[in-house]
């Protein structure tokens, strides 16, 4: 039977005040909670990182919440960063911004996406907050004269944050009920010094919770090397024991492969770990992460899940059905036939990897799936450009430009370089952050004849800055960040605008933010008189978000300062990537204008763009 956690006038403090009375056997939890009501589903990585653990922990997790039951991730890393937001893209990919503004791990965009569901702060936990909170704690003479350790002290505080995530209750139904499932992602490797901390203290949790608590997956990666021809299970092996030395007894094995994972490799580690070949997974490359959460089901693991974690009368079989009709009707139209082909040329900083735009790519995929489209992505690296002539020739004949963000002064004129090639030749044009920025700063210099137009980031001395930190923004100073815009934020849309057509009519949307400089105000009179029109505004002050070109002067021209790229889901497609692919495809074929899909997402002259006419 579940035992109830401390008394409901306890805090974490108090609990540890207590702890001598209580022994060297701390577990702290939240007024209110249950033990063993929530499960855990814990994801560990052995061999090497970036494998792939968020897309199996995510996609495991959106197994259970089909079947009915409330789910939460958490992705634990042992960095000692308070979040992301400093770390250069090419040193760990992009930084995903969530709704409550924290800047985060990529896989946080991967819960997202596949869940469907917005995560918070407490959906993310670094070494650096973990340190930062027990310090602060120490100097205020919150643990009593106890030296403090890393355990129980440092195990003690991981426990209570993962059981304060099970207690925010589901994001539908009854609230105040505790969550059903708890995935928590262990970043890294087992072996990694830094995440020792955390593989203790869910051994811990796994101990206190009881039987059928938890249940620990291992991810690890089985090896082909070419001049061999075969798989080999060796380097598998050697992670499963470094996992099982620190207690930790895998009870599911993910085996992330170029190929499907042989018999004799699977019986191989199925031995050697204790897993029944029944629990180990060939996760192996695929054409698309979305097709994981169906292959996982064809092969029974949401129902071994359920045994391991004693869930089966939770749930909900008429949800799950319904569900999973959705989802595998998506699925299929991934590997299914596409009636149209268009190029894509991203322009970025960071375009030599592939995950420093990461929601961007996924993006671009929810919206071909959407389309029926195929659309082959170039990648060009703005660095590399230095004139009009060269992004020319470097994106010729791509049917769409997207102008991503980014920070720093490396690559900005090739990003000018592009913007000023999608308008001139009428490319359909996405302007991201970033790219918002130099949509304006290109069209300051090109129309309106400010050659010395820049941002204050690049250039602090320009007298025409049309990209500036505003007023209130230059009073404050402070570590880096101080002066960010972050997490979700209203955006005020003009009526009979594109940005009005893409939204369907909403006069209000709600978007993330991640950027520091603006339009400055003294000159957006100018910029509007010359033809730029902004269609996307903040409600009460004069800060520009979103920008466009009329259609009798470009067929699809847009720029957002903020990321729309985050907010996309597969069932739910991201309006202004959706824009720009219908708007590539209607370039190449002007017959796609006329079919149903085209009148819901191309613009035309005979079309007025409110709400009623694509509704």
């Amino acid at each position: 039977m579940p035992q109830s956690g401390p008394d409901p006038n306890s805090g974490f403090l108090s609990q540890f005040s207590n702890s001598e009375e209580l022994g060297e056997h701390f577990s702290p939890a939240p007024a209110g909670y249950v033990r063993g009501r929530t499960r855990f589903v814990v994801v560990i990585g052995t061999v090497m990182s970036g494998l792939g653990k968020g897309i199996f922990s995510s996609s495991l997790a959106k197994l259970l919440k089909d079947k009915g039951l409330s789910v939460a991730p958490v992705k634990l890393e042992g960095y000692l960063n308070i979040d992301s937001g400093t770390l250069n893209p090419y040193r760990h990919g992009e930084v995903f911004v969530l709704d409550d503004g924290l800047e985060t791990d990529m896989d946080l965009g991967t819960y997202e996406r596949i869940l469907g569901q917005n995560l918070s702060r407490k959906n993310f936990m670094t070494a650096g907050q973990i340190y930062t909170e027990i310090l602060e704690c120490e100097r205020r003479g919150g643990y009593l004269g106890r030296d403090v350790q890393m355990i129980p002290h440092v195990t003690g505080a991981v426990k209570m944050k993962i059981r304060e995530l099970a207690m925010t209750g589901p994001t539908t139904g009854p609230k105040g009920k505790q969550i059903d499932v708890v995935f928590v992602e262990v970043g890294g490797t087992a072996g990694d010094y830094e995440n020792g901390f955390y593989i203790e203290a869910l051994r811990e949790l796994a101990f206190e919770e009881g039987d059928g608590s938890t249940c620990f997956v291992a991810l690890t990666y089985i090896i082909e090397p070419a001049i061999l021809g075969e798989q080999k299970s060796k380097a598998a092996q050697l992670g499963m024991k470094r996992l099982m030395e620190a207690g930790i007894q895998p009870h599911i094995i993910a085996c992330r492969a170029k190929n499907p994972v042989t018999p004799k490799v699977a019986q191989k580690i199925s031995m050697f770990s204790n897993v029944p070949m029944k629990r180990v997974f060939s996760m192996h490359d695929r054409d698309s992460i979305y097709v994981i959460p169906d292959a996982m089901r064809s092969e029974g693991l949401d129902r071994e899940i359920l045994s391991i974690l004693e869930l089966h009368d939770r749930v909900d079989t008429v949800a799950e059905d319904a569900a999973r009709k959705v989802w595998s009707t998506f699925a299929s139209r991934l590997s299914g036939p596409r009636d149209h082909q268009v190029t894509l040329g991203i322009s970025g900083k960071y375009a030599a990897l592939r995950d420093a735009y990461a929601s961007i790519d996924k993006a671009v995929e929810h919206c071909g799936v959407a389309l029926g489209a195929e659309v082959q992505i170039r990648w060009l690296d703005t660095s590399d450009v230095d004139t009009a002539e060269h992004a020319a020739t470097a994106l010729e004949g791509v049917n769409a430009i997207i102008v991503p963000g980014g920070f720093g002064t490396r690559g900005i004129e090739g990003k000018i370089h592009c913007v000023e090639l999608a308008r001139i030749q009428r490319i359909p044009f996405l302007g991201i952050c970033l790219g918002f920025q130099m949509a304006v700063i290109e069209y300051a210099r090109n129309v309106l004849g400010w050659k010395d137009a820049n941002s204050t980031e690049f250039d602090s001395k320009t007298k025409h800055a049309v990209i500036s930190e505003l007023p209130d923004q230059k009073k404050l100073e402070g570590i880096m960040g101080g002066t960010m815009r972050l997490g979700a934020q209203d955006v005020a849309i003009t009526p009979n605008s594109l940005a009005s057509f893409l939204f369907v009519g909403s006069k209000l949307v709600r978007e993330r933010f991640r950027h520091r400089y603006e339009v400055d105000p003294v000159f957006i009179d100018r910029l509007e008189e010359a033809g730029l029109v902004f269609s996307g505004r903040h409600p009460q002050h004069a800060i520009m978000q979103v920008l466009e070109l009329p259609l009798t002067s470009h067929p699809y021209f847009i720029g957002a300062q903020f990321h729309p790229e985050l907010t996309s889901r597969p069932l739910a497609p991201q309006p202004v990537f959706m824009g720009l692919i219908a708007a590539a495809i209607a370039q190449k074929e002007p017959s796609f204008a006329q079919t149903p899909t085209g009148r819901r997402w191309v613009r035309s002259a005979s079309t007025t763009p409110t709400a009623n006419s694509h509704s």
